[in-house]
């Protein structure tokens, strides 16, 4: 049994599971529909550690990831992660509708579930460890500021969101270049667990309708321990018309 596997082992019997990010996600699955719509960057929101980027890139995605994050200690191992890579870009920013400073509420579980927003009793129940341990300043920008910097003209351009409820400020944010997006993954919850969050039909009502997009892939996501009731999942949007004839 190898370290990890007596990790996991220990920590299932407290309720706690250990696993890589995102659980059952299959990152060529993924990268094949990317390929299928020519994306050559990957807008990576709430990068974390890095390990969207890292599945991305394992998964054979050779274009560039421009990735975000506000929080200081889960940067400081994102900017070593993305260090050899020449086409990986660390920036760190929080991004939503206003620019300035802001205080994110820091999660016990490294940081992962770190938000703008209120954690809800629904999820600090479901996941005790991931309560919030303490506050950090993070400065914010719109991304309609930062395009021009970050986007090539001509480049296929993909928006990944997992940022704790906070989506719908992101793509506010994003203006009208929300709509240059070909393709967008969102973290959605089907369940109230951040004050004000994002849920999973609000979401889809705002990528579907508001921005003409087409639902093409469900990756599971957070789920309960004790029912087995999934709190979340992540979809995946692209528009549909624009698919790359490669």
């Amino acid at each position: 049994m190898t370290l990890l596997h007596r990790v996991r082992s220990a920590v299932q019997r407290l309720g706690i599971d250990i696993a890589r990010y995102p659980a059952t996600w299959s990152g060529p699955q993924l990268v094949q529909l990317m390929g299928q719509f020519g994306i050559d960057l990957v807008i990576d929101t709430g990068a974390h550690c890095g390990g969207y980027g890292t599945i991305l890139r394992r998964s054979g995605y050779q274009g560039r990831i421009v990735s975000f994050e506000p929080l200081s200690g889960p940067r400081a191992e994102l900017r070593r992660l993305a260090a050899s890579d020449p086409a990986w870009t660390v920036l760190p920013y929080a991004l939503g509708e206003r620019t300035g400073t802001i205080v994110m509420n820091v999660a016990g579980n490294a940081g992962a579930s770190s938000s703008v927003l209120p954690m809800l009793e629904r999820h600090s129940q479901a996941a005790p460890h991931a309560g919030y341990t303490g506050e950090q300043t993070a400065e914010i920008r719109r991304l309609d500021d930062l395009w021009e910097q970050i986007v090539v003209p001509g480049e296929r351009v993909f928006l990944k969101m997992d940022v704790q409820g906070y989506e719908a400020h992101v793509l506010r944010g994003a203006g009208a270049h929300a709509a240059d997006c070909l393709g967008i993954q969102t973290e959605t919850s089907f369940v109230p667990l951040y004050e004000g969050g994002l849920l999973f039909n609000e979401a889809l009502n705002l990528l579907q309708s508001d921005l003409g997009l087409t639902p093409m892939s469900v990756i599971p996501g957070f789920t309960d321990p004790q029912s087995g009731q999934m709190l979340q999942c992540d979809v995946v949007f692209f528009r549909a018309r624009e698919a790359a004839h490669v």
